[in-house]
């Protein structure tokens, strides 16, 4: 039996989050009970890849209750200690505070290879554009630009080791060109390979030549998107999902967030002219706080990793299990004319 599954039986899940978790909270008594809310549940017979929330209440010392989400993240193959020593890293650095909200990093278990944490209550960005509460999601916007801004401005640890190192470069990001490649040919019988590898060389390339050009890093998350930014009450924003945090160039996540962005608005609202104004607003906001000057090389970074990110979607549509080739090929097309016209990620 995988050993994971005891994380998803009450008595079992209850007597780690006691030992644990209990003593980190001395207001706290006891634990009175444990839900449990798989968000991802791939189990294989000796592997797995879960998301778990635990909803707990305790008994506080003084009597009555209180409830807290505790998420546990784990993954048998790719242990998420990293990602709960980033998390970590970033309670001490002080990023949490003054408008941002992280989650609490609680404990790593070597055992199940996963990391629990304490969830941040709210609403992410796709939330707002589903309901196509535009006031909402515009205040939200400037706000993820605020904290991107912040986050970027944080000094390097000392210890670069917690980062992950494949993470660092397009040309090692997981899965990684050959991987998606090879995959992409064999299930489609050569069909969209070479427009793939294409990209994939290019991208690589522009990054490479503007990697050699500084030893400047910056500290990013990595996969920066509308539902990995929470909207926390009504003046406070945070961010989910430690594991690609990475030092690198951070306009990865200016221009990952901008084609996610205009993606979710014109998917869910089929409003061009809209997204394009949210895009500018985001970029504004960094731009006016961070103190860069929007000019030639930054532009052309922004360029590079908004579509980059389109041609990851492109990977995501021809790899999933019901895999959606029409979108690919819309999709590789505007990529196509957005290189040989140089479209701006804002734009």
């Amino acid at each position: 039996m995988n050993k994971i599954l005891a994380l998803f039986r009450e008595e079992e899940a209850r007597a780690v989050l006691e030992k644990e978790v209990l003593p980190m909270y001395p207001n706290f008594k006891k634990i009175i009970r444990v839900e449990i809310k798989p968000y991802k549940k791939m189990i294989w017979e000796t592997t797995y890849h879960v998301v778990i929330a635990y909803e707990v209440t305790f008994l506080k010392n003084e009597g009555g209750e209180e409830h807290l989400q505790l998420i546990c993240s784990a993954h048998s193959e790719e242990p998420r200690e990293k990602a709960y020593e980033v998390l970590r890293f970033l309670w001490e650095s002080g990023l949490d505070g003054d408008g941002v909200v992280l989650p609490r990093p609680l404990f790593y278990s070597s055992y199940y290879k996963g990391f629990f944490y304490r969830a941040i209550e709210g609403n992410n960005l796709l939330h707002y554009i589903r309901k196509d509460d535009r006031p909402a999601l515009e205040t939200n916007v400037v706000r993820a630009a605020e904290m991107l801004a912040k986050l970027h401005n944080l000094p390097l640890p000392v210890n670069t080791n917690i980062f992950s190192e494949d993470n660092r470069r397009l040309l090692t990001v997981v899965p990684g060109r050959d991987t998606v490649i090879r995959e992409i040919s064999e299930r489609f019988q050569g069909a969209f390979a070479d427009d793939m590898a294409a990209f994939y060389d290019y991208f690589v390339a522009a990054e490479e030549s503007f990697f050699a050009s500084t030893d400047e890093r910056w500290l990013i998350h990595g996969d920066a998107h509308p539902e990995n930014i929470i909207a926390v009450g009504e003046n406070k924003i945070g961010m989910i999902d430690f594991s690609d945090f990475c030092p690198a160039d951070f306009a990865r996540d200016l221009g990952s967030f901008m084609q996610q962005l205009e993606y979710k608005i014109v998917r869910n609202l089929n409003d061009q002219a809209y997204a394009i104004k949210l895009k500018r607003l985001f970029l504004d906001t960094y731009i006016n706080i961070s103190g860069y000057r929007l000019d030639d090389n930054l532009q052309r970074r922004l360029d590079l990793y908004f579509n980059f990110t389109a041609a990851r979607n492109t990977n995501f549509w021809l790899l999933k299990h019901d895999c959606e080739p029409e979108k690919a090929v819309d999709t590789i097309k505007k990529i196509k004319e957005y290189l040989r016209t140089n479209h701006h990620a804002q734009d």
